[in-house]
């Protein structure tokens, strides 16, 4: 399905904005992309979007900017720390009267006084801001890709429908298959200058029970009420049913073909071709659908 959202969140001294879009895929395929120095949230950021997203090509791009210039840095120095020590470390040469002058190179040997940020410092302070600015996307492309899912499964249901009206006309044509091959024997036989044998005559009668016996389809029509129910289970569902629909259409499809493997009447033939265009459109839409 396809969709878009993005989000803007400040938390501390980052601000963060994520943009998310997504285009129709069988599968799901996730694409994370962060500052370099903050790839190591990519595991984090793909479980969020995996959490709200089942199919699909899902494109994540994260921007990230701080008002702390020392933020982005793998190493800054604490001015206030530094400072304290200069003054309190000229007063002490002052009241031992010690001379000397206080060099920056002794200074910055000063524990804490010269800090290093290693790079999942800085990520566990950046993760706030780039969380709620993700979500808020996520948010936006869950709105967007449900209301397309609300179109597509109007769509879906209409070309159930029209599926559901077919089989009813081929249960209802079927039984006359085995009364006009029986009548189309007999007709056989007589053009053929042979004795016609009486309604009751046994190899009339079982030839007759054989090909009733092979062109049943009664199984048939029932497990495709059966899936066609399914699928009213799956519309009515909050969870995402793609695949299940997928799998669904492929029951479907199967039974279309067995049918129109076993049917030699005309009108039900007809059906079959039908029923398989309806059946394709069907399919075509699922793979969109999450």
């Amino acid at each position: 399905m396809t969709g878009y959202g993005r989000g803007q969140a400040t938390q501390g001294a980052f601000k963060a904005s994520c943009e998310i879009s997504s285009v129709n895929r069988k599968q799901s395929e996730i694409a994370v992309y962060l500052p370099r120095e903050l790839e190591s949230l990519e595991t984090q950021a793909r479980s969020e979007v995996s959490r709200c997203t089942a199919r699909g090509r899902i494109t994540v791009k994260i921007l990230v900017h701080t008002e702390d210039s020392g933020a982005s840095a793998k190493s800054h120095i604490n001015f206030r720390l530094a400072k304290t020590y200069a003054k309190g470390l000229k007063e002490l040469a002052h009241e031992l009267k010690i001379s000397g002058e206080l060099s920056l190179d002794t200074l910055v040997r000063i524990p804490g006084v010269l800090q290093v940020q290693d790079a999942s410092e800085m990520a566990e302070r950046a993760w706030p801001a780039i969380n709620d600015s993700l979500r808020q996307a996520l948010e936006g492309l869950i709105k967007m890709r449900t209301k397309e899912g609300q179109h597509l499964a109007k769509d879906l249901k209409q070309r159930v429908s029209t599926m559901r009206k077919a089989v009813t006309r081929v249960r209802k044509a079927a039984p006359e298959m085995v009364i006009k091959y029986r009548e189309a024997l007999r007709k056989r036989i007589f053009e053929a200058g042979l004795n016609l044998p009486s309604a009751t005559d046994e190899r009339l009668l079982k030839e007759v029970v054989y090909f009733a016996d092979r062109s049943d389809i009664s199984e048939e029509l029932t497990r495709l009420d059966s899936h066609f129910k399914q699928f009213d289970e799956c519309a009515r569902s909050e969870e995402p049913v793609g695949r299940t629909l997928d799998f669904l259409a492929q029951e479907i499809n199967r039974e279309i073909n067995t049918i129109g493997s076993k049917a030699s009447e005309s009108s039900i033939a007809k059906e079959v071709v039908g029923l398989k265009a309806e059946l394709e459109k069907f399919r075509e839409q699922v793979q969109n659908l999450e």
